[in-house]
C-alpha cells in the first residue's frame, strides 16, 4: 500500500474511533451513574426507615413523658394531701405540748408560792424559837445569878447536938441548890401530926406537935430500933443525931410550920443507905 493509500485509511478510521471511545466512556458513565442512583435509592429507603423507626420511638417516648407526667401529678398531689395532714398534725401536737407547758407552768408556780409561805412560816418560826432561846439564855442566866445569891445566903450553924452543921437550906429553892452540890443526901418530907410515921432512908420520921404561934414543933425519930424525941425544935433549926452499925450523923431541919404540918428535909451523908427501911 503506498503513503497515501495509507493516510487515507488513518483518515478514515480515527473519527470512528474517537466516537467508539467517546460512546464507551459514556457507557461506562451511565453505568456508574445508575450504581450511583441504586446506591442512593438504596441509602434513602434506608434513611427513610430509620426515620420511621425514630418517628415511631418519639411517639413511644412521648407516651410515656405523658405518662410519667401524669404519675408525677397524682404523687405530687398525693404528697401534698399527706403533708398538708402531716401539717395539721404537727400543729396539733405543737398545741398539745403547749398546753401542757402552760399546765406544768402553772403548777410549778404554785408549788413555789407554796413553798415561800412555807419558807416564810418556818422563817417565822425560826424567829420565835430565836427568841425564845434568847429568852431562856436570860432566864438560866438569871437563875445562875439567884443560885449564887441563894448559896451566898446560906448559913452554917450549930446543930442541937453540938456538931457544927452543913450548910443550912431555909426553902426549898436553897435546898435544890445543896442537892446540886452533892455533897450529901437529902430527902424533903411533909409530917402531918399523930399520922403514920414518913419513912426516909434508914429511919421514920413521926410529928407530935406544931406550934405555928411560937414556930416550935416536937417530932419522933425512929433509928436504930430507939425512939428518940426531938422537942420544942424551932424553925430552920439543925436538929442532929447519930445512926448506923458505924454512927453517922443525920441532921434534919423544918422550914415551915403550919397548923399540925411541917415541912422540911433529911440531909444524910454520901454513905448512908439510900433505900428507905422501917426501923
Amino acid at each position: 500500500m503506498s503513503e497515501r493509500d495509507e493516510k487515507d485509511f488513518a483518515g478514515e478510521r480515527g473519527p470512528s474511533g474517537l466516537f467508539l471511545a467517546t460512546l464507551g466512556i459514556a457507557f461506562l458513565a451511565s453505568i456508574a451513574a445508575l450504581v450511583w442512583t441504586y446506591t442512593l435509592q438504596g441509602r434513602l429507603a434506608t434513611a427513610e426507615t430509620k426515620l420511621v423507626v425514630s418517628q415511631q420511638e418519639n411517639s413511644r417516648l412521648a407516651d410515656e413523658l405523658a405518662a410519667t407526667n401524669a404519675r408525677l401529678k397524682a404523687t405530687s398531689e398525693t404528697l401534698g394531701d399527706s403533708v398538708g395532714m402531716t401539717q395539721k398534725q404537727l400543729e396539733a401536737k405543737a398545741q398539745d405540748i403547749l398546753h401542757r407547758q402552760q399546765v406544768v407552768s402553772a403548777r410549778l408556780e404554785r408549788q413555789q408560792r407554796a413553798t415561800q409561805q412555807q419558807i416564810g412560816s418556818v422563817s417565822q418560826q425560826v424567829s420565835t424559837v430565836q427568841a425564845d432561846v434568847g429568852g431562856v439564855k436570860t432566864d438560866v442566866a438569871t437563875t445562875k445569878s439567884d443560885l449564887a445569891d441563894t448559896k451566898n445566903q446560906l448559913q452554917r450553924v450549930m446543930g442541937d447536938a453540938g456538931v457544927m452543921s452543913g450548910l443550912i437550906a431555909r426553902n426549898h429553892d436553897e435546898l435544890e441548890v445543896l442537892k446540886h452540890q452533892g455533897d450529901r443526901n437529902y430527902y424533903e418530907f411533909t409530917l402531918h401530926k399523930n399520922a403514920k410515921p414518913t419513912i426516909l432512908s434508914t429511919i421514920s420520921l413521926q410529928l407530935k406537935k406544931a406550934d405555928t404561934k411560937h414556930q416550935r414543933y416536937t417530932l419522933i425519930v425512929n433509928a436504930d430500933d430507939k425512939k428518940i424525941e426531938k422537942k420544942d425544935r424551932s424553925l430552920d433549926e439543925p436538929v442532929q443525931f447519930y445512926t448506923g452499925k458505924g454512927p453517922v450523923l443525920y441532921e434534919l431541919v423544918v422550914n415551915q410550920i403550919n397548923k399540925n404540918v411541917v415541912v422540911g428535909y433529911l440531909s444524910t451523908p454520901k454513905s448512908a443507905p439510900q433505900t428507905a427501911t422501917a426501923p
